[in-house]
């Protein structure tokens, strides 16, 4: 997170872009929002709403093309 943008270039050609590495990295961001948001004493709501909010914002940029072309059509 301390990576100044004259060296983000270098930073990126560092990581591991292995199927391995992937995981590991799918794997750590997962245990980082769990341990934050899911994992606490006094729990809300907040974590599993941001999971919800993400998904309704993929499902809709996913179906955007569809939804585009059905607004612009007549229905008379």
């Amino acid at each position: 997170m301390e990576v100044k943008l004259g060296e983000l270039p270098s930073w990126i050609m560092m990581r591991d872009f292995t199927p391995s590495g992937i995981a590991g990295a799918f794997r750590r961001g997962y245990d980082r929002y769990y341990n934050k948001y899911i994992n606490v004493r006094k729990g809300s709501i907040s974590g599993i709403s941001m999971v919800l909010a993400a998904y309704v914002v993929f499902s809709y940029c996913i179906s955007y093309k569809e939804l585009k072309h059905e607004r612009r059509r007549k229905y008379h």
